[in-house]
């Protein structure tokens, strides 16, 4: 920052790298900030501003069609047709899916239950873009559904990579936007270049209320008001980098609204994956996590061969407190303790929040 620039005084984190950002035509947001791509653009510029920001947005990625089949099979997941959840059995046929939507806030690995959402992790727009800001060889290891409906929290700043390990830097998320994400409704927010640095900030418990039981990263270089809102029409993807720091708040859109998005986390098939515990008789730095799918190009390590190790699971809100997800002392401001309540969860090694 400029010395004569007050210290009080947000900086714009953002730089304007230029290039042919494509032929625009989503209507949505009305000004089209730096940043925002469409399938036709000019991969350097693609390239050169996920570099430089950690982030970017490639519009009308997915046809209408497609993402209303995804939206219906989000109400079908929830209701249980793909398989019953943990701790939430079927619904019953004659429950309104709006009172079934409300019992989740996120569903990791729906791939694993649903055969359109594993068309979505081989988007053709979205792989596009994958080889062009990791590289020819890319592989798929997670996939999350968040439903979010009116009133759910959001999730505190974090980066991914807190979550998902990688060797090479290349971790990114594909936030895929089912509803139009808006402020009011708990878009994500992103800190432009603060993947940069290339350090892990310390996390800790934040005991807001704003925000669901994963820990927020904390002692960062940045401000709140630094952050800038990466709102989005549907078909749209988000695409950022595991080191950006990225959170979203709670929806305060009107009752009966929701910010569905499905994010796949993707990264290079050259670097090992050393995901979740190491097993045993195996050393940590040769483990290689092997439940992935091969997206693009072509996999070094595919002489190890592939497993199935996830099952869908239900990722705890904090209505109700946060003892599965990081124990009894993981208390929200002002609770003295915290009640039993089938909020379902899952362990935080099965993905990063969005």
């Amino acid at each position: 920052m400029s010395a004569t620039v007050p210290e009080t005084m947000p900086r714009n984190l953002v730089t304007e790298t230029g290039g042919f950002a494509g032929t625009r035509r989503s209507q949505f947001p009305p000004n089209r900030p730096p940043g925002y791509f469409s399938p036709d653009a000019d991969p350097a510029a693609v390239q050169t501003f996920f570099d430089a920001n950690g982030y970017l947005v490639l519009e009308n990625a997915f046809a209408p069609a497609v993402i209303e089949e995804l939206k219906q099979e989000t109400t079908l997941i929830c209701r249980g047709d793909r398989g019953e959840l943990p701790e939430h059995p079927k619904a019953d046929p004659a429950e309104p899916d709006a009172s079934v939507l409300q019992r989740f806030l996120c569903i990791h690995f729906p791939h694993k239950c649903s055969e359109v959402m594993l068309r979505a992790i081989h988007n053709p727009p979205t792989v596009k873009t994958l080889t062009t800001v990791i590289g020819p060889n890319v592989k798929c290891m997670q996939s999350m559904l968040f439903i979010k409906a009116s009133g759910k929290p959001g999730q505190a700043w974090h980066q991914d990579e807190d979550y998902i390990p990688t060797r090479d830097r290349s971790l990114t998320g594909a936030w895929i936007a089912l509803d139009r994400a808006t402020q009011e409704n708990g878009c994500l927010w992103v800190i432009p270049g603060s993947h940069r640095p290339g350090i892990l900030w310390e996390q800790q418990w934040h005991g807001d209320r704003r925000f669901d039981c994963a820990e927020q990263s904390v002692n960062f270089p940045y401000r709140d008001e630094e952050a800038i809102p990466v709102e989005v029409e549907t078909g749209a993807v988000v695409f950022f980098n595991g080191y950006l720091l990225h959170r979203s708040l709670p929806n305060r859109a009107p009752e009966g609204t929701y910010r569905r998005a499905l994010v796949n986390h993707y990264m290079s098939c050259e670097s090992f994956l050393p995901w979740g515990r190491t097993p045993e008789g195996d050393h940590n730095a040769h483990h290689d996590y092997r439940d992935i799918i091969i997206v693009a190009g072509t996999d070094p390590y595919a002489f190890k061969g592939y497993t199935s190790i996830q099952k869908p699971s239900v990722r705890p809100s904090g209505q109700g407190g946060c003892d599965k997800w990081g124990g009894q002392d993981r208390k929200y401001q002002g609770e003295a303790t915290v009640p039993a309540h089938p909020d379902g969860g899952t362990d935080p090694q099965a993905g990063p929040p969005v």
